[in-house]
């Protein structure tokens, strides 16, 4: 019998999103599947009940009735201790639940034996689990939404521009963390015009800051950065005095501040400190993309826009819910694409196979029993280094490979090829001999011009059966129109010829042309 899936109104403020949108109840539904939506679910997210019925979803009136009658329940925030209570016992619930910060939820889950998969815990070393990334995705939202709520409290341009009117000067923004939101927000303020400035506490970033537009700001103090999960570590003493100065000296260069660090199941590490926010220039703006767990900025309020000492302190905790549409389209995207790793049978059935790595790290309760935190990931082991000694193993003639041929097996080599062309001289026939002196000579003439072709706006390899295609192209256009004798006549091919000639030149056409067409969609892919 195929499972119902429930998608109930979020119920914590502010919050505007919904767990699925209308365009992913149809695949829901060819996965096998029912699908439930509380009326008025989707108001906020531009989705309304209509939209949802014409995709295959039945309109339930309140959230009792829905979380009551639904085998799975999609969400988005945490549920409430409400929401747990009506929940309906055995069920399962895919969404945020954050479960070192909500002990109490938990438990209250384990009770109702309940089976539940928080996609927070989605073990992101996984390349396979980008598709079900909701972190990933909400990220990407909210560091776009930043740099647009910066762009709204600031009062220029974000771009320079010269004019009849005066010069205005581009902005400067300074990105505190170059995560997954940090990234968005480098790539939109840097679209904007302005020039962007980023630091991160892991260096490998660098490369990403500047490929998006941006100066990669480096701390003077030497310490690895990277912890666990993509998420970056709590720095030394050391590193973080260095970096408190360096932060000093861009409060005081730059217009505007967007701050995204945060660890999880850790308080908002403080990193702008009352005294740079009244060094900074009048008007500017700081946008504290960590003012749910207490700010990266000392002044900060949460929830709240403020000014202190002139500058504007946004503190907003729903930087994703004012993009609603946008991020609940992702986010349905991700549960979708967990559903059907959960229901590869496509019968409407969803099966919790801890045998997979990401399903067993998302659940954090099966069936009322508590199986969070997920065992570390059976990482594959580095090979082995060869050993010195075993590098290179020694062959029958004497040498290994990659060395030279010694001296002794290249006058071998040599005899037996004299021998041979004695032979084929002494007992071949004069017209054999003299084919086979020009199959010689156009082999080494052929590799000289085959290896020799510079690749451009190719791979080396396809600039080599470029070149192979030519010579086999010419050869053909010989035989199909062959060359006028002295007497002004020529030699024209038997039939059989003639028709392998045709072949070859229509075969190499199409894999030159070919070639240059693939080459012109991969330029395209790099064009905005």
């Amino acid at each position: 019998m195929a499972l119902r899936i429930g998608v109930p109104q979020e119920t914590a403020p502010g919050e505007k999103r919904v767990a699925t949108v209308p365009e992913v109840v149809e695949k829901l539904v060819k996965l096998g599947f029912s699908v439930s939506v509380q009326s008025g679910a989707g108001d906020a997210a531009h989705c309304s009940d209509d939209s949802y019925r014409a995709a295959g979803a039945e309109i339930v009136a309140s959230a009792a009735e829905l979380l009551g009658g639904s085998d799975i329940v999609f969400k988005v925030r945490p549920p409430s201790a409400a929401e747990v209570a009506m929940l309906r016992e055995g069920a399962m619930l895919i969404g945020f639940v954050w479960p070192a910060q909500n002990p109490d939820t938990m438990q209250a889950l384990q009770a109702r034996k309940a089976t539940v998969l928080a996609i927070d815990c989605l073990p992101r070393q996984l390349s396979r689990a980008q598709k079900m990334d909701a972190l990933t995705s909400q990220a990407g939202v909210s560091g776009y939404r930043a740099v647009i709520e910066a762009a709204n409290a600031f009062g220029r341009f974000f771009n320079g521009q010269i004019t009849a009117a005066g010069k205005i000067p581009p902005a400067k923004v300074f990105v505190a963390g170059a995560g997954v939101a940090g990234l968005a927000a480098i790539g939109t303020a840097a679209n904007l015009g302005a020039i962007v400035r980023a630091n991160d506490t892991r260096a490998e970033v660098a490369d990403q800051v500047v490929s998006l537009g941006g100066e990669f700001v480096k701390v003077d103090y030497e310490e690895e950065g990277s912890g666990g999960g993509g998420y970056a570590k709590v720095m030394s003493e050391g590193f973080q005095a260095a970096q408190r100065e360096m932060y000093a000296k861009q409060a005081r260069e730059v217009d505007i501040i967007i701050t995204t660090a945060l660890i999880p199941g850790k308080p908002a590490p403080k990193l702008i400190t009352a005294e740079m926010v009244q060094s900074m220039k009048p008007g500017s703006v700081i946008v504290d993309m960590a003012g749910e767990q207490g700010g990266n900025c000392e002044l900060t309020v949460p929830g709240e826009a403020v000014v202190r000492h002139g500058v504007t302190i946004v503190g907003y905790t729903d930087l994703v819910s004012r993009l609603a549409k946008q991020s609940s389209t992702l986010y349905a995207n991700n549960l979708l694409r967990l559903t059907e790793e959960l229901c590869k049978a496509k019968d409407g059935n969803v099966n919790v196979n801890f045998e997979d790595d990401a399903i067993r790290g998302l659940t954090v309760i099966k069936d009322g029993e508590l199986t969070w935190p997920a065992p570390p990931l059976k990482l594959p082991a580095a090979p082995p280094k060869p050993a010195a000694a075993a590098a290179a193993p020694k062959k029958a003639h004497g040498h290994g490979p990659g060395e030279p041929m010694s001296a002794k097996s290249l006058a071998i080599v040599f005899a037996v090829g004299a021998v041979l062309f004695g032979l084929v001289g002494a007992y071949a026939p004069a017209s054999f001999l003299s084919h086979f002196t020009v199959f010689v000579l156009a082999c080494f003439i052929g590799y000289m011009v085959v290896w020799n072709v510079t690749p451009s706006l190719h791979t080396p390899l396809m600039s080599v059966t470029n070149a192979i295609s030519s010579i086999i192209a010419i050869g053909a256009l010989v035989q199909v129109a062959p060359p006028l004798d002295a007497a002004g006549a020529a030699d024209r091919p038997n039939t059989l010829i003639l028709v392998c000639a045709v072949v070859a030149l229509v075969l190499t056409a199409i894999n030159m042309f070919g070639g240059f067409a693939v080459t012109r969609r991969m330029l395209a892919m790099f064009r905005k």
